[in-house]
């Protein structure tokens, strides 16, 4: 029988002597390439907003209405929430990176399904299979490079992956504008049928060249193997350090906490970055972002811009704006704390939201107007404040601030907390657009109001951080420590807790 879990030996290769230094070069080649994940995340973003829109599409999969073109999209993040709350046994029971290769199996099969669809039916169901995979690797990608990521330059690692997705739906955008001006009307099947590709490298890496996480390994009592693996990531000064840091951040865990279950993280202490985790994660869709991504040609049309290709065109500079406000995070995210990011991003975001409010009005009254293309500035500018905050800031808050025991089951929460409010998203915007208009974006403008209040009263900094420090930052460890009769020092300025009491 197939045994899917890791169990080989890591160790230094035979005749390699020395003191090796920091790879910082391996750390990247990991992140970029196990991104191929984020990379499937942001092409399926971004490649069924024009699909459904199209007239011989319409014409082919005869949607009875915009609730059903809702469901064809938004299904598919049902499908994510799902994969995404598997993260939370199988990245702790097979390991972080053959979950991802589970996830681009089940991706491929979702993938082939919906590219040979005739009907509403199959594409769906083909759309939430391959939402499963896409909803494991959204969550499983940002854990995994957390995980092998120098804790100053965390926010980097994830914005890497960030591009990547970017990239993913840049090139869905204008492979998209491209197969549309094919005679053919099965035109839409090639872009469905393309990422099979990406998936089928990601799988075989994963099984054969990806290490797997040293903290995971830790957990599986794989000392040794864990060394090594952080030795040939961060050097071998730096891997003595950081196993004595999370050997230890471990065998405290185990000795207060018997087993991680998913009721532990609904319960104090650890609920209050449960929260936290869901909520950054909720607010990062909630505030709009997939209204715009999925239906950005229906937006230009209520806009004013009645030519479907020239709404296409603008689509596709969605995807360049993206990808390249995506390398800003890249430079600049780690020299900023999270919460100054979040706020930046989203006094941004409303303002855009406001701009196509604005813009939509204007056009219902001057059909025809040439200041109606005015339009295409907002959603460009929405991007360009989301991708430098909350594309990267979300993803690494959520990650980073859980206990090890409970870092994939908080992942898992957390990511599927942000699908959740994709569906929301997804299958509400049509049919409110429908009834209210321009209104849809006064809606998102306040819940911008809110996610700021949010960011700025209910959160925590946390940049530079390692992470086995935010056991501590969050009051988890000393309050895990008092429960089960430990002697605790807390040092007040960092938060760290000393344990008096030797663990075993």
């Amino acid at each position: 029988m197939l045994n899917i879990k890791q169990t080989k030996l890591i160790r230094r290769k035979a005749g390699e002597t020395g003191v090796r230094p920091a790879n910082l070069r391996y750390v990247y080649l990991l992140t970029a390439f196990v991104s191929l994940g984020a990379l499937l995340f942001g092409y399926d973003q971004g490649v069924m907003g024009v699909i459904v829109a199209d007239a011989r599409w319409i014409s082919l999969m005869k949607p009875s209405n915009s609730w059903v073109t809702g469901a064809v999209v938004s299904l598919y993040d049902i499908g994510c929430l799902v994969g995404a709350m598997s993260i939370g046994f199988l990245a702790d029971y097979y390991g972080r990176e053959r979950t991802l290769f589970i996830a681009c199996v089940v991706f491929t099969i979702g993938a082939v399904l919906q590219a040979a669809s005739y009907n509403i039916t199959a594409i769906t169901l083909g759309r939430v299979i391959l939402g499963y995979g896409v909803g494991t690797c959204a969550g499983g990608v940002p854990l995994y490079v957390s995980e092998i990521a120098p804790a100053n330059l965390r926010g980097r690692i994830i914005g890497i992956e960030q591009m990547i997705l970017c990239f993913g739906e840049l090139i869905a955008f204008w492979l998209n504008y491209g197969f549309n001006f094919l005679e053919t009307p099965d035109w839409w099947r090639i872009p469905l049928a393309i990422q099979v590709v990406p998936a089928a490298i990601l799988a075989v890496g994963c099984w054969f060249f990806v290490p797997p996480s040293p903290r995971w390994l830790v957990q599986q009592d794989r000392h040794q193997c864990a060394r090594e693996v952080l030795a040939r990531l961060h050097g071998d000064e730096a891997a003595d350090l950081q196993m004595a840091e999370i050997a230890e951040e471990v065998a405290f865990e185990r000795a207060v906490v018997t087993t991680a279950a998913w009721g532990d993280m609904f319960k104090p202490p650890v609920l209050r970055v449960t929260l936290l985790a869901m909520g950054v994660q909720f607010f990062q869709q909630i505030t709009g972002t997939n209204s715009i991504l999925y239906y950005t040609p229906s937006l230009f049309e209520r806009g004013g811009i009645t030519d479907p290709r020239t709404a296409n065109l603008a689509t596709g500079g969605v995807g360049v704006v993206l990808f390249v406000f995506a390398w800003v995070p890249i430079f600049l995210f780690d020299r900023l704390g999270r919460k100054t990011w979040l706020q930046i991003g989203v006094v941004g975001m409303c303002c855009a939201m406001i701009g196509i409010t604005v813009l939509q009005w204007h056009a219902e009254g001057n059909p025809g107007d040439n200041g109606n293309y005015a339009i295409v500035a907002f959603p460009y500018l929405f991007y360009v404040f989301f991708n430098i905050s909350w594309g990267v800031g979300s993803w690494t808050y959520a990650t980073e601030i859980f206990p090890v025991m409970y870092r994939a089951k908080g992942n898992a929460l957390s990511t599927a907390s942000l699908w959740l409010s994709c569906y929301v998203v997804a299958q509400a915007s049509p049919p409110i657009a429908a009834a209210i208009g321009w209104g849809l974006y006064i809606i998102y403008s306040g819940i911008c109001v809110v996610a700021f209040v949010f960011v700025r009263y209910a959160m925590v900094e946390t940049r530079g951080k390692t992470l086995e420090e935010m056991s501590a930052l969050f009051g988890i460890e000393g309050t895990l420590a008092m429960r089960s009769g430990m002697d605790v020092d807390v040092d007040g300025k960092d938060g760290v807790v000393e344990h008096e009491e030797t663990v075993q």
